[in-house]
């Protein structure tokens, strides 16, 4: 009995491991697919590498002080944009502004029902990152609309998405691994999902029409990436 407790320990530490290497490497996870250019990044790569905060606590430490540093990039941009946008546009992205954080504070209560269905210490580090990232997503279209205020393109807007290939596609994804994120949660969690879901609703239709036909698809984009990744996290130990 002894020895088959031990085996069991012993393949759910490999298989943390193994969750752990995998989470790091992914696609818009802590150390990867980052803009090599930006400090924050860079800093938090060097933090990442060094050897006292190789433990889940100083990983999430790391993540948690990028996360913060992308929060102050991410107020500056704003500041700077509706001190160059017109009053108009400006009422619309302080609704923008609102609605995101209402969606952030929403998807975090999802967050903490997802980690709770799961068991291990490399969970830690995927709910730093899917913190993390929407914070930096968000930083770098404000940094990017702040360097553009007043030169949109008309011609640039984004139709709506019954009218693009691209983001009619990105929805069906959504809409998927939303079905799948709700399937895999308990009964009690759904309505977390279902309200986190009307915040993220109400922050895209609040934003989109401030934006270029690629940032409709990124924003899709990245709830997609986003809802697959709790997906792929709920119930797991």
């Amino acid at each position: 009995m002894k020895t088959a407790l031990r085996m069991k320990a012993w393949r759910r530490a490999l298989a943390g491991a193994a969750l752990l290497a995998a989470w790091l490497a992914a696609p818009g996870a802590a150390q990867a697919e980052v803009a090599a250019a930006d400090p924050i990044d860079a800093s938090m790569r060097s933090c990442l590498a060094r050897a006292d905060m190789s433990s889940t606590v100083g990983q999430v430490q790391c993540m948690e002080t990028a996360r913060l540093a992308w929060q102050t990039s991410m107020d500056q941009s704003l500041q700077l944009l509706l001190s160059k946008a017109p009053d108009a546009q400006r009422r619309k992205w302080d609704e923008s502004q609102k609605r995101w954080k209402a969606w952030r504070d929403a998807d975090g209560k999802l967050l903490v029902a997802v980690l709770a269905t799961t068991h291990g210490t490399a969970y830690q580090l995927a709910g730093a990152d899917l913190q993390l990232q929407p914070v930096r997503d968000r930083a770098l279209a404000l940094r990017v609309a702040a360097a553009n205020a007043g030169k949109q393109d008309p011609k640039q807007r984004p139709r709506a998405c019954s009218f693009d290939a691209q983001c009619e596609h990105a929805t069906f994804d959504l809409n998927r691994y939303y079905r799948r994120l709700h399937a895999k949660l308990p009964s009690h969690a759904r309505p977390v999902l279902s309200r986190a879901q009307r915040a993220w609703t109400a922050y895209r239709d609040a934003t989109v029409p401030l934006m270029d036909a690629r940032s409709q698809i990124d924003i899709v984009g990245a709830r997609v990436a986003q809802l697959k990744r709790l997906g792929d996290t709920a119930g797991n130990d």
